[in-house]
This record gives C-alpha cells, structure tokens and sequence, in this order.
C-alpha cells in the first residue's frame, strides 16, 4: 500500500477558479478605470470629483477592492501553506495578512464614502 502525503495548500479547483474570476474582475475594471480618465474634460480636481459621485463608479471599485483582497488572501494563503513549514510561524503569518487586509479595505471603503 502506498502512503500518500499531503503537503502544501492543494485547494484545487476553489482556489484556482477564485483567483481567476477576481483576476478577470480587476482586468475589466482597469479597462474601465481607462477609459473613464480618457473620458475627463480636463485631468484636474473638479473633474476627477465628478467621476467618483456616480454611486456606480464607487461600486465598481469596491468591488474591484474586494477582488484584490480575496485575490491578495489567497495567494499569501497558498504561498504560507507551501513555503512556511512551521505551524507557528505561518499562523502569525496568517493573521498578520489578515489584520492587514481587513485595515486596507476599512481604509478604502472610508475613502470612497467618506467626506
């Protein structure tokens, strides 16, 4: 019989399908994002404001930002799974990329609503 190890993250198809549908989200929000600055009057202040009071210019970026965050978590997760052998260390990694993410994405959602 033979005995079969399992190292590393090998989440499979789950991780490999999230990781490509945030990618597909954030690549058509840049070209979004393009264009709309190719769109402006003028590249100044009032202009740049009014892009972002359209209340879908601001769902699509958070929704840009939430792909980014699950994208960013999942790629730190599987490398930590696959280079981090120390139970340890790699826990303290994990929240520590954690705590970071949750703190970027309060930030942003503080930025695009905030006054």
């Amino acid at each position: 019989m033979v005995k079969r190890e399992v190292i590393g993250a090998h989440y499979g198809l789950r991780d490999w399908l999230a990781q490509r549908v945030t990618a597909v989200v954030m690549v058509i929000y840049s070209v979004l994002f393009v264009v709309m600055l190719l769109k402006l009057p003028q590249f100044d202040f009032p202009s740049w404001k009014a892009m972002w009071t359209a209340s879908w210019m601001r769902y699509a970026t958070l929704l840009f930002l939430l792909s980014l965050l699950l994208h960013a978590w999942i790629g730190m997760r599987n490398i930590f799974m696959d280079y981090i052998k120390n139970t340890g260390v790699r826990l303290t990694l994990y929240v520590l990329v954690i705590l970071a993410l949750v703190a970027y994405g309060a930030w942003a959602v503080q930025i695009l609503w905030g006054r």
